[in-house]
């Protein structure tokens, strides 16, 4: 999946990223790396926490912009450029800029059935750490309950 997203933002971010003269040629890619590893990081962390209501309101509205996740997910790329040496106001204009594109791109990519570039349940499977990369209820009850099984 963190390929899948890589591409999709290479494929979003020209005029924003490669066409921007604050952000210096040779870190494109790691601009790039950032932004699909913060909205990786900040997915694969909202399941392991049990937040599965906040990713099931993007996925199925496909509101992306003013979901308090993609506001994590912009918080943890501006932290990322900043470690990438890009001054604040820029690290916060691309953020704010990319990461909601992003993740509109990515929910209207699983809710698309000619669109197999991501599939809701492969997705759901690399966040929830299947060992399979595939979605399977096991692997978010596990998150629960302490990860044990419950027994009465």
């Amino acid at each position: 999946m963190l390929e899948n997203l890589n591409q999709l933002v290479r494929e979003n971010v020209q005029d924003t990223v490669v066409n921007n003269s604050e952000v210096p040629n040779e870190q494109n890619e790691e601009v790039i790396q950032a932004a699909s590893g913060s909205i990786f990081d900040t997915l694969k962390d909202q399941i392991s926490s049990g937040n599965v209501g906040g990713l099931a309101e993007i996925f199925n509205t496909g509101n992306a912009a003013d979901s308090p996740v993609t506001q994590k997910a912009a918080g943890n790329f501006t932290d990322k450029l900043a470690g990438l040496g890009i001054n604040a106001e820029t690290a916060k204009k691309l953020a704010a800029t990319v990461i909601p594109v992003i993740i509109g791109k990515l929910t209207q990519k699983t809710a698309d059935p000619n669109d197999s570039s991501f599939n809701i349940k492969d997705v759901l499977g690399s966040l929830a750490g299947g060992s399979d990369g595939k979605f399977d209820v096991g692997d978010v009850i596990g998150m629960f309950n302490g990860g044990g099984q419950q027994t009465n």
